[in-house]
């Protein structure tokens, strides 16, 4: 896999989790590479399509034709499904008996690759997704990944497709909690996502007018939020947001996780409680969790997503293997894979959003 010359069939996957433009990424996809004559496969769930010949009761593979894919851009979620999943190298690999393997599969898939004639592999996914990507790329095949995640966290790009969407949705239950809150005059902690980085909760606790926003980035203090709330009843303004991004953490402790597994979304309890106890106001828990992922995608995030799709065509065509397609101010450009995959994009606690979140008198617990 060599040369560029010839390329007569591509393949197309989603991994991690899902984003609202993965449909649309797809589809600019297909298309392009449908107008250069080549033949296009999806891949079911990751790589379980290439290790299965079902999946879930339907082919591992899906070939995808202008029909296949239209009428998709709208839609939320990912015609080929997606999962979170895998082994040790990242791979999702589903014993006989049912339950998920340890064992590395990446010498059968590239096998697998190399006998259905696959030229090319267009992987969409977050940084955890485009590591196994590249992991591949190493081991010779030949890879275009694109950027996907909602948390927006990927450092060679100014944006993903996805976290406009996110930010919306949030916002939106944000700005709806405002008039309950005020009536019933009660402390309303939000819970967003974003594990390590906090754009979401930033983003939409600023535009939703929040009180306290709090980001992994900024470690709080249970007092600082106590103080803000008293500060608000002082001035007759008896009720309080609160917006936590799932990664925020105390000054001097570890995050909040919901279960032994590892996964977050314990904080806005354990958030709600502490304030009730310290501030003596009846505090409720809206976690938004997997809606933020869920639905159509707004205008930003089609057009990123349709933008990114084709991009990654064009850089099949260019034979610019082990890149990323990224959005560098106003233009998609090719990054190498490897340097995209490496930094995590954090909020900047001395940046603009964060200065103007505290001009307006925003708490951020610190």
């Amino acid at each position: 896999m060599d040369s560029t010359d010839g390329i007569r069939r591509i393949a197309i996957n989603t991994g991690g989790g899902d984003a609202p433009g993965l449909n649309a990424v797809i589809r600019a996809a297909t298309l392009a590479a449908l107008e250069n004559g080549w033949e296009v496969l999806g891949i079911r769930r990751g790589y379980m399509g290439l290790l299965q010949d079902e999946v879930d009761g339907e082919p591992g593979l899906l070939p995808l034709s202008a029909r296949s894919v239209s009428g998709i851009t709208h839609l939320g979620g990912t015609l080929l499904g997606t999962t979170s999943r895998g082994n040790l190298f990242g791979l999702e690999v589903r014993e006989s008996d049912g339950t998920w393997g340890d064992r590395d599969p990446s010498a059968e898939i590239m096998a697998r690759f190399e006998a259905l004639g696959i030229d090319a592999l267009i992987a969409i996914g977050g940084d955890g997704s485009l590591k196994i990507a590249h992991r591949l790329f190493l081991k010779g095949l030949r890879v275009v990944g694109v950027p996907k995640t909602i948390d927006n966290d990927l450092g060679a790009t100014d944006m993903t497709f996805g976290f406009q969407t996110a930010v919306d949705v949030a916002t939106d239950a944000i700005g709806r909690l405002h008039s309950t809150a005020e009536a019933h005059q009660r402390v309303m902690v939000v819970q967003v996502m974003g594990r390590h980085t906090g754009w979401i909760a930033l983003e939409s606790g600023l535009a939703g007018g929040a009180d306290v926003i709090l980001i992994p980035e900024i470690p709080y203090s249970v007092e600082k939020i106590l103080e803000k709330i008293a500060e608000r009843e002082r001035t007759r303004r008896r009720f309080s947001i609160i917006v936590v991004a799932e990664g925020a953490k105390p000054a001097g402790g570890a995050p909040s996780y919901a279960d032994s597994t590892g996964r977050y979304g314990g904080i806005a309890a354990q958030l709600a409680e502490e304030i009730e106890r310290g501030s003596g106001k009846e505090t409720r828990t809206l976690t938004l969790g997997h809606i933020q992922r869920g639905g159509s995608p707004v205008p930003f995030d089609r057009n990123l997503a349709l933008r990114f799709g084709a991009a990654a065509v064009h850089a099949v065509e260019r034979g610019n293997f082990g890149c990323m397609v990224a959005l560098q101010g106003k233009s998609v450009r090719s990054v190498p894979l490897g340097d995209a995959i490496t930094d995590i994009k954090r909020v900047p606690v001395d940046g603009e959003m964060v200065h103007t979140a505290r001009r307006l008198g925003v708490c951020f617990g610190d």
